[in-house]
């Protein structure tokens, strides 16, 4: 405590942009009045755990003027935004009423819990899957179950297509990076994405210094190019297939390649190394050099009219990728929210292969960083009564026709499903309309009130999905309740975030929510065993002594805010594999990398889901006949003032980056565009106003556009906040079911 009586307590920034932040709350009489971050001896071994310019704004987020205050209904048409104030005794009695009613008549399947990952933490969990618990899970499994989601929005292609290669994805450690002597970034942007003091972009920057050649291959020229890359080869949005196939066509023909590492650990990457009974022609060396179906050999000089990469550049890049040991190839989220997203999640890992730098310091696998953890408890959610669960993408369509919906529809756990989605629960997340693809389209579905009977949502302040809500329900920040929160990186740490202030106007959190729930329904005791926060939390903190001895006792923690832990050496992904194949085989059918997938061959789809990695043509890609009309591909690029739609209402924000849309000079000249004017950036889907940013940093023939903007349509339907959202189109991925959110064709004209 400071001489003038303030105090400081530690808390957290605990949103999702990839990493987790130390935060000291300075309180004086029960305010908030600073907020400093992690100031401990900053250190290689322990870097700090510092918060950047979105953790240093939450004070703004605490005290936003617009807080949800109270419970609300709805009394106009859902989307429009108009409620009445209600007591919490109606708010309970309303959302238990609905949930036995649609249990009644529906059966718990038709209950949603609606992906969103706006709250982090052992308790109050908002993104929910298997091996996770919390008090919305535990909740909802006790009252029969739920329809619940796999994926994410995120990462939907690479977590689903990187196990058909490896078995497990697993990525080495940020702090392998130093050992890298060349390190080429596909589509990752973490100086931009992951700024908090222990995240990535701190090794990467290590590696700089110690002479690692840093390569950025992106359509933008991110802020980690500007900042860290001594090279930056923009790509048309789609085509990084065509770029890889090329690269390794020139590492085959010039012999740069490690013929034997491919020969020990992989299967189909040659005639002579695939599964019996495959016809002739299927390996990956075959479609290189046009043996296999397409008959067309992928050349740097075909892939230059793809990719729109010269020549040269991909052949210095192919040599450089060869010829330097170890390197480490790395990929990013951004090129798997495409059309067909799995393919380069699948084909940068051959490249890795080709290198036989895999499962060693300083190389990779060709997937994305892992970390050391640190092992924390959950409150036990217990299992999910309800087997079935659609991709987190497919709502929508659950809603429509989830009565149709089988295993060709991505429905896992049962052969299809028994109801259409009647009731959605939104728990800190905007998903719902803002973040999902075709604001316009989606807000037609959920108008329906005979499809989706009732949705709840519960958030801090009034989001464009608040505003279809039939309840809304008044959240607290984590300023407001006390949890636990873990980060993977460099090092492994977890920090205990102190309730700093007492929960303002008539907020809950979501365990005290869940509990009066299950009071009124009937297994109050059951749910909470009679127990606080705080228990909870003691026994999350027992989970990690039992798994980790060095971790502090609950109260030492709770008042220091923050454990690392010091890792020994670096995690290799797969060293136990490569060093022992015979004892530690990778976790595939064939326990071998899979570059020829038999399990995706007997999907019987070679067009859309090959057995190999292939480059093929987007529906909305540089080759589309729909250029014609609309000529530029927009992307939707994440930035530094938001986590994802969080903090788009924070005008402190606006200062760090402005939302408007890329366009390169070309571009702009030819439409008689100037910097800094209001531009109309449309397509079939809908229609946004924004301003133009005209710089050479992004691609010719590519708009992007910050995504996370809060969709504003004004009354001709034009959103007026410049969401990436009102152009995208709903089309999922072919086999992982994912996002394709940057997959889309515009036009832009002066406003």
């Amino acid at each position: 405590m400071d001489q003038d009586n303030t105090k400081i307590i530690p808390t957290s920034c605990i949103h999702n942009c990839g990493g987790r932040c130390l935060l000291k709350a300075h309180v004086k009489e029960g305010i908030l009045i600073q907020l400093t971050t992690d100031d401990s001896p900053d250190t290689d071994q322990f870097p700090q755990a510092r918060a950047c310019l979105k953790g240093r704004a939450q004070r703004q987020r605490l005290y936003d003027p617009d807080r949800l205050k109270y419970p609300m209904k709805r009394v106009g048409e859902r989307g429009e935004g108009r409620f009445n104030r209600i007591s919490w005794d109606e708010a309970f009695d309303t959302i238990t009423g609905q949930m036995q009613r649609i249990k009644q008549m529906y059966g718990n399947e038709a209950i949603h819990l609606l992906y969103g990952t706006g709250v982090y933490g052992q308790i109050s969990q908002s993104w929910i899957t298997p091996d996770m618990g919390g008090a919305l899970p535990r909740f909802l499994h006790m009252f029969g179950g739920y329809l619940g989601y796999y994926n994410t929005y995120s990462s939907a292609c690479f977590s689903y297509s990187a196990p058909y290669t490896y078995g497990v994805a697993e990525g080495n450690s940020p702090d392998d990076l130093v050992n890298a002597k060349l390190i080429v970034l596909f589509a990752e942007n973490m100086a931009e994405t992951r700024m908090g003091g222990a995240g990535a972009a701190y090794y990467l920057k290590l590696a700089k210094d110690k002479g690692a050649k840093i390569v950025v291959v992106d359509p933008r020229y991110s802020d980690t190019a500007s900042a860290l890359a001594d090279e930056w080869i923009p790509i048309r949005p789609t085509t990084d297939n065509a770029l890889i196939d090329a690269m390794a066509y020139v590492m085959l023909t010039e012999t740069l390649h490690d013929q034997t590492f491919l020969d020990t650990y992989c299967l189909g990457f040659d005639e002579e190394h695939m599964p019996p009974g495959i016809p002739a022609g299927h390996s990956y060396r075959s479609y290189l050099f046009g043996l296999s179906d397409d008959k067309i050999v992928k050349t740097p000089e075909w892939a230059e009219r793809i990719t729109g990469i010269p020549r040269d550049s991909i052949v210095r890049l192919a040599r450089q990728i060869g010829r330097t040991k170890p390197a480490c190839l790395l990929q990013g989220l951004g090129w798997q929210r495409h059309a067909y997203g799995e393919q380069p999640v699948r084909a940068l890992p051959v490249l890795a292969a080709m290198t036989g730098s895999l499962g060693k310091k300083g190389g990779g696998p060709g997937l994305r960083l892992g970390g050391h953890k640190v092992p924390m408890g959950w409150v036990p959610a217990g299992t999910n009564p309800v087997k079935a669960s659609i991709s987190c993408y497919m709502w929508p369509e659950a809603i429509l026709r989830g009565k149709e919906m089988t295993a060709a529809d991505g429905v896992q756990g049962a052969a299809g499903l028994a109801t259409d989605i009647k009731m959605i629960w939104s728990y800190a997340s905007n998903i719902l309309i803002n973040q999902h693809s075709d604001c316009n389209g989606t807000a037609r579905i959920l108008q329906d009130e005979s499809k989706c009977e009732f949705i709840l949502v519960h958030d801090v302040v009034m989001t464009p999905s608040a505003k279809f809500a039939d309840i809304l329900l008044p959240d607290v920040t984590h300023f407001e309740r006390e949890d636990i929160t873990t980060y993977s990186s460099g090092i492994g740490y977890a920090i205990y975030h102190q309730k700093v202030v007492e929960p303002m106007y008539e907020c809950k959190d979501i365990y005290t929510i869940t509990s009066e729930l299950a009071n009124r329904l009937g297994f109050g005791n059951q749910f909470t065993e009679g127990k606080t926060e705080q228990d909870w939390l003691r026994e999350c903190v027992k989970a990690a002594q039992d798994k980790d001895p060095r971790f502090p006792a609950f109260e030492d923690f709770r008042r220091q805010g923050i454990y690392k832990a010091a890792p020994p050496e670096p995690v290799i992904a797969y060293e136990q594999q490569i060093a022992d194949p015979v004892h530690h085989p990778f976790q595939t059918p064939s326990g071998k990398i899979e570059i020829f997938s038999p399990r995706l061959w007997e999907k019987n789809n070679a067009r859309e889901v090959p057995a190999v990695p292939k480059y093929i043509s987007a529906w909305e890609g540089p080759d589309s006949p729909l250029t014609a009309k609309y000529p530029l591909q927009c992307i939707g690029y994440h930035c530094k003032q938001r986590v994802h739609s969080t903090f788009d209402n924070i005008p402190w924000m606006e200062e760090a980056g402005k939302q408007e849309v890329w366009i390169s000079p070309g571009d702009a000249e030819e439409r008689g565009i100037m910097n800094g004017e209001q531009v109309k950036v449309f397509n079939d889907r809908g229609a946004m106003i924004i301003a133009a940013k005209v710089t050479p940093r992004i691609m010719p023939g590519v708009a992007a556009i910050p995504q996370g903007a809060w969709w504003s349509p004004d009354s001709q339907g034009i959103d007026r906040r410049g969401n990436i959202n009102t152009i995208t189109k709903y089309h999922p991925t072919p086999l992982a079911k994912g996002n394709p959110q940057h997959t889309n064709l515009v036009q832009i004209e002066k406003a």
